[in-house]
């Protein structure tokens, strides 16, 4: 069976690295044209380009701060213009600033919740609002798909990491919202929640000492790479998720099952 994306179009913010550029070139890899967002690296988002280009895919990098209005709106306009039509949206743009509660400034506090959670409402809104304006198109059954990229913790909490934990709970709800809100227009909305995920930015954390101690958080027995995380994207994407809506897909090697408590029933 076949997961194809074929005559779609795909926008991934955050796409320059990490797990947004795993998504990206598995957009691209499954037939879509992709859009590669991009806010500080432009060479690494053109490098992201040229591997889809030389795979035989078509892809842009569009440069926006998702915590701005008029950059996401520029964006969508860009790649629409472009493209024709947006048929998939990845809300993927996410930052940390951590701090222990008592010494977090106000200012981190803001910014984290600026791009992780407002980010990812401006990007919703103008999807939905692309997604009526251009109708059905007949490479897709449904009339868009919206996938928000989320975290484990979103329901695990994390001390030190205000923000981004309050930042991850507020995609979960505000993802089930938007879905129940506009799943009767034919689009579907849903979330991605990673766990531990192998990345160069948090090599430190996920290599070594550190993954030793790490994995005792995942059952599974690994580390993710972003690769797993592309590969769901690219499935919740596809017709054949076609009947998921408002769910968040957990990818985290079992992180959420609280591994802490085996044995102690």
């Amino acid at each position: 069976m076949e997961i194809s994306l074929k005559g779609q179009v795909a926008l991934v913010t955050g796409a320059s690295s990490g797990i947004g550029r795993a998504v990206a070139e598995a957009m691209a890899a499954a037939g879509a044209k992709v859009a590669v967002n991009y806010h500080s690296q432009p060479e690494e988002a053109e490098k992201v380009v040229a591997g889809v280009e030389s795979a035989g895919g078509e892809a842009i990098a569009v440069e926006a701060d998702v915590s701005e209005p008029r950059d996401v709106e520029a964006m969508f306009a860009t790649v629409a213009q472009k493209y024709g039509a947006i048929d998939v949206v990845v809300a993927n743009a996410g930052m940390q600033k951590d701090a222990a509660v008592a010494e977090m400034t106000l200012d981190d506090w803001r910014k984290v919740i600026d791009v992780n959670l407002t980010g990812q409402f401006l990007c919703a809104q103008a999807a939905i609002r692309q997604f009526r304006a251009q109708g059905q198109r007949p490479a897709s059954k449904a009339l868009g798909k919206l996938i928000c990229m989320s975290s484990v913790h979103e329901v695990i909490p994390w001390a030190g990491h205000v923000n981004y934990a309050a930042s991850k709970g507020g995609i979960a709800s505000m993802m089930k919202t938007l879905a129940q809100e506009v799943a009767e227009d034919g689009i579907r909305v849903n979330g991605i929640a990673p766990g531990a995920i192998r990345t160069a930015i948090n090599a430190e954390e996920t290599e070594g000492e550190a993954a030793k101690a790490l994995l005792k958080l995942i059952p599974y027995g690994r580390i993710g790479v972003a690769e797993d995380v592309a590969n769901a994207a690219v499935w919740l994407a596809s017709d054949l998720a076609d009947y998921v809506v408002g769910a968040t897909l957990f990818v985290d090697g079992g992180m959420t099952l609280y591994p802490e408590f085996r044995g102690n029933g």
